[in-house]
């Protein structure tokens, strides 16, 4: 009887020794050891070993939302901190790159300011202006109503050239057609009703935390990007932000509209 059971474990463990030399084990102990590794090196720095090895299935999905923007900068400018503090309660933006430029940024070419940003190229360099409406509608004298304002904050690529005509008759049309065209003409506002409006200065416009919630309208030619990253002002004239185009879209989707609203 003790010969039976002496053979039988021997059996066993045999066949466990197999059952551990199967590729799909093997595989399994070598992924182990790795994730052991990596949870050791998150250890050894502080960090969160889940972070190190990536998201897991549920965030791989098409529609997992992307990580927060994690915190402010402590060592950027009081601006920089306001602007950091508006996108992160925004909860859709994952990235904001924060650049300052030289003082002579604006006396050089675009391609230039394109290295200064480490931007794609010239085509992703945008910038914001306040457009307004000259003869709106007596009864459209504000911002409340984003389809019907007399003010628009409007982004364009410095490579483009705004046609205020396309944007009258997108504006138009946006309005559901509820004033005709003669109430339209979008001209410049002056530089101090946009300092009034956005709380910013003359090259240092940025549609993100404007003193007045302004509509936003987007060229649609920056929605067709490669990469998607595009480059407008922060709030300093020296201070520029990169943002990826459909986080920027989803955090004001309440008040942004894309239009083509440049020449072709």
């Amino acid at each position: 009887m003790a010969s039976e059971l002496a053979t039988r474990y021997i059996s066993i463990d045999d066949r466990l020794k197999k059952l551990e030399q199967h590729p799909v084990v093997a595989l399994a102990r070598r992924q182990e050891a790795i994730l052991n590794r990596i949870a050791a090196l998150a250890s050894a720095l502080g960090l969160d070993a889940g972070a190190l090895q990536g998201p897991g299935p549920a965030a791989t999905t098409a529609t997992a939302a992307p990580p927060a923007l994690l915190g402010i900068s402590p060592d950027a400018s009081p601006m920089q901190q306001r602007l950091e503090a508006e996108l992160i309660s925004k909860g859709c933006v994952s990235e904001a790159r924060f650049v300052r430029v030289p003082a002579d940024y604006y006396d050089q070419p675009l391609e230039f300011r394109r290295d200064c940003l480490g931007a794609a190229s010239i085509d992703h360099l945008c910038k914001s202006i306040v457009m307004e409406n000259t003869r709106a509608h007596e009864s459209v004298t504000g911002w409340d109503d984003p389809k019907h304002s007399k003010y628009y904050c409007v982004i364009v690529q410095y490579t483009a050239r705004l046609h205020a005509d396309k944007l009258k008759v997108a504006l138009c049309e946006l309005g559901g057609r509820r004033f005709g065209r003669q109430y339209y003409n979008m001209r410049l506002a002056p530089e101090e009703v946009n300092d009034a409006l956005t709380g910013y200065s003359h090259n240092a416009v940025s549609p993100i935390g404007m003193k007045e919630d302004l509509p936003i309208i987007l060229s649609s030619k920056i929605t067709q990007l490669d990469p998607p990253l595009f480059w407008m002002g922060a709030g300093e004239v020296d201070l520029k932000v990169g943002m990826d185009v459909q986080e920027f879209i989803e955090a004001y989707k309440e008040r942004l509209f894309v239009i083509d609203c440049t020449y072709d």
